[in-house]
C-alpha cells in the first residue's frame, strides 16, 4: 500500500511537536518527582520541626547586624505567650521563645531574609502551631506547661518539650 505525502507530513509534524513539548518543559514530559522544599525546617511538621527550630536556636550565633534584623523583625510582634513582651524578648526563655528565636535565626542566618520576611515567617509559624490563637496570657494562667495548641509556652526545658 503506497505511503500518501500527507501521512508523511502529519507524522514529522507530530514528531516536531513532540521535541518542541520536550524542549520547553512542557507538563506532559516534566518529571512527576515533587521538588525538595527550599527550606527544610518547613518540610518537618510538629515535634520535630519544634525541636529543629530549638536547635537552630542553640547553634545559630548571628552577627551584630543579623542580631539588628532579628530584633527589629521580632519586637514588631507580641510573644505568643506573653503579649506583654514583645517575640524578641519574651519574658522568659520557655521553648516557646527558644523555637521562635530559632526560627528567625535560621531564616536570617541560612536563607538571607530581611526583617519583614522573618515576621512573616514567624506570624505563619504560630498560626500554624495553634490555629485558634494565643491569648498572650499563658505566662499568667498556668500555661507554661501547655502544649502550643493549648495556649501554652510547651515547656520549660529545652529537653523536654510539651507537645
Amino acid at each position: 500500500m503506497p505511503v500518501r505525502k500527507s501521512s508523511w507530513i502529519a507524522v514529522a509534524g507530530a514528531v516536531v511537536a513532540m521535541f518542541v513539548l520536550m524542549w520547553t518543559g512542557h507538563a506532559l514530559f516534566a518529571d512527576r518527582t515533587p521538588a525538595a522544599p527550599a527550606d527544610p525546617a518547613a518540610a518537618a511538621t510538629g515535634r520535630a520541626r519544634t525541636e529543629q527550630l530549638l536547635a537552630y536556636n542553640d547553634s545559630i550565633r548571628l552577627t551584630a547586624e543579623q542580631e539588628a534584623v532579628r530584633r527589629e523583625a521580632l519586637e514588631a510582634l507580641p510573644a505568643p505567650c506573653c503579649a506583654r513582651f514583645t517575640a524578641a524578648t519574651c519574658c522568659c526563655e520557655c521553648n516557646m521563645a527558644r523555637a521562635t528565636w530559632g526560627l528567625a535565626k535560621h531564616l536570617i542566618a541560612d536563607l538571607g531574609y530581611d526583617a519583614e520576611r522573618v515576621r512573616k515567617e514567624v506570624a505563619a509559624w504560630h498560626a500554624e502551631i495553634n490555629p485558634d490563637g494565643f491569648t498572650g496570657e499563658a505566662c499568667f494562667n498556668g500555661g507554661c506547661g501547655r502544649a502550643f495548641a493549648d495556649d501554652g509556652c510547651g515547656g520549660m526545658d529545652r529537653h523536654k518539650l510539651v507537645q
